[in-house]
């Protein structure tokens, strides 16, 4: 049985690195093409999951290699906390992409195996959608236990 289940999260730190630049800007500060960021960031779940101080690690992909532009990510984020009050870990994967307004819409799932205590046995997928510059993000997320 499916089991429906919603909140928000907001953003504790955000910590940004650039990994790789294409070459071949035209000196006019235009942007010289993709560039690769990695970043490590916390977050703070309410709601179904409650879950303080998460664990994710992003790659990204900025388009015209700017922070402003466009692109997608990929990431895992480590949840310790509660499930709709059942105790336990589990780990999502995410991807996602990015547009020039800084709007997000990402995807997760649950990695298979990955959950822990009261959530051993956890599947399931959610989402969100991020606007830039709102203090909270909601998310949804269906899973099955067992």
């Amino acid at each position: 049985m499916t089991t429906h289940t919603t909140g928000s999260f907001t953003f504790a730190d955000w910590q940004e690195k650039v990994i790789a630049e294409a070459g071949g800007g035209d000196g006019e500060g235009a942007g010289g093409g993709p560039k690769l960021a990695s970043a490590v960031v916390t977050n703070h779940f309410t709601g179904g999951i409650e879950a303080t101080g998460t664990s994710c690690a992003y790659t990204i992909a900025y388009t015209a290699g700017e922070p402003g532009s466009a692109g997608s990510f990929t990431g895992h984020e480590l949840l310790s906390g509660t499930l709709d009050g059942r105790v336990g870990s589990f780990v999502l994967a995410e991807r996602g992409t990015f547009d020039e307004k800084g709007t997000v819409h990402c995807v997760f799932e649950v990695v298979p195996g990955s959950a822990t205590g009261e959530l051993a046995g956890l599947r399931g997928t959610g989402g969100f959608t991020a606007v830039h510059g709102e203090p909270s993000v909601a998310y949804a997320f269906d899973y099955e236990l067992g």
